[in-house]
């Protein structure tokens, strides 16, 4: 039997795929750069061997899965294209794995992950499924009916996949390095739409989700009464969020979720509306009210002096105005701090402004240095050309986070794409 070798294990997306295999009974191991990420302890705990880069990793008998993070010239996939071993790229190998199930794709300039997570677990709780989401986690099972899994836009790798449905959260401009402006992200989108073989799901309040169109069904969700699945009478309690939902003008039930903001309704809304258009009950749906988040995605933690500490991927203006917002709404009495860490100074230089405005809704704001990536190592702009249009904003370093400390009675809130997890844990050190 073959072994699967995967070349960037530790990646979000290839660290969920290589579990679904290892569930699946596959034979897993992978390679990566001896850094520790947060992915390491899932993949630690299945026992899936994690070897340094390295050429002679490769081996004849061996299925080759790429991560998209790396060129052609790497050292391994050099080795594999050499020894004629099959190989694929991440997206190109996930296309035609997910053939053999219901195939659900989750995609959108934000709130995939959220989505996704709630979508696996909803349907976990009623029938066999696996699932890839983009925090990391992946489940695998031989007798899965669907296959829920996020799909991601960028330098359109999402075209690869022809799932039975698509969730589609929004359109949005992002991922500047790659995509040219909004119309080239709506290409894209309309792009994946016609690959969809049985239904859309689409956010209906998103002007640009309004103008695709598909050769299947789309149903639109959205707080709007035009809508075929409309959200209506939404309330805070003390335990979440509860919505009454309404299709196509007619009340279908109520439904209580665990956590807070428009957008998060929005997620559970599109959720109801596939596993409906799916013949699922009401009731079995309700699922939904035990879902416990996904990674990274405002992960709580009860601190000292009545501090809040929320770990977010936020890295988008639209991302980081859902996060202080669903911070003022479980915490309506703390007040909220933002510890923001820029990714990528493409990102950084083109949103400027917005991100700003987005941040500005906070109480308190602490601006960490940009964060590049392989494909950026550094920019013309720096921290401080975001920090003199944010008022009150100040620069802090890891040795710094004590001054977090003088926020009693407050919500901190770090967000990035990034490591500013390193900033989380040089504050949690202080105790």
């Amino acid at each position: 039997m073959s072994t699967y070798h995967f070349i960037g294990i530790k990646g979000t997306g290839m660290s969920a795929l290589a579990q679904i295999l290892h569930d699946s009974g596959e034979t897993i191991q992978g390679s990566d750069i001896e850094k520790t990420f947060f992915t390491d302890e899932i993949l630690q705990k299945k026992q899936i061997p994690i070897l340094p880069f390295d050429a002679n990793n490769i081996e004849n008998d061996q299925i080759v899965i790429a991560g998209n993070a790396f060129s052609d010239d790497h050292e391994e996939i050099v080795s594999a294209k050499s020894k004629g071993v099959p190989f694929y790229r991440y997206h190109e190998f996930l296309g035609q794995y997910i053939q053999q199930y219901t195939s659900i794709a989750v995609t959108g300039a934000h709130g995939k992950t959220s989505t996704t997570g709630l979508l696996a677990h909803t349907l976990s709780e009623n029938v066999p499924t696996s699932y890839l989401i983009g925090d990391g986690t992946g489940k695998g099972r031989a007798d899965s009916e669907y296959f829920a899994f996020e799909a991601c836009e960028y330098r359109r790798h999402f075209l690869a996949y022809e799932p039975d449905y698509a969730i589609m959260t929004n359109i949005d401009f992002d991922h500047p390095d790659y995509f040219k402006d909004l119309d080239d992200v709506f290409k894209a989108f309309q792009e994946m739409a016609m690959n969809v073989k049985r239904g859309i799901i689409a956010c209906g309040d998103d002007e640009n989700l309004q103008a695709i169109h598909a050769q299947v069904p789309v149903v639109y969700y959205g707080l709007l009464p035009e809508n075929d699945f409309q959200a209506a009478n939404i309330a805070e309690t003390e335990n979440g969020t509860t919505f009454e939902v309404y299709v196509r003008g007619v009340y279908y039930d109520t439904f209580e979720i665990p956590t807070y903001g428009n957008h998060s309704v929005l997620n559970a809304l599109s959720v109801i509306a596939l596993c409906d258009y799916e013949n699922f009950s009401p009731e079995q749906i309700k699922a939904i009210y035990s879902f416990g988040g996904v990674k990274r995605r405002f992960t709580e933690t009860e601190w000292k002096n009545g501090q809040i500490i929320i770990d977010d991927y936020a890295h988008h203006p639209i991302e980081i105005d859902a996060t202080i917002d669903s911070a003022r709404k479980k915490y309506p009495n703390k007040d909220v701090v933002a510890v923001f860490q820029p990714h990528t100074y493409s990102r950084t230089a083109e949103f400027l402004n917005e991100f700003a405005e987005s941040l500005s809704k906070a109480d308190h704001v602490y601006l960490c240095d940009i964060f590049g990536s392989a494909r950026e190592k550094n920019g013309k702009l720096s921290i401080d050309d975001l920090q003199t249009k944010v008022d009150g904003a100040s620069f802090i370093t890891e040795d710094e986070t004590h001054r977090l400390q003088l926020h009693n009675n407050s919500v901190i809130l770090f967000m990035g794409a990034g490591d500013i997890q390193k900033y989380e844990e040089a504050f949690k050190a202080l105790a």
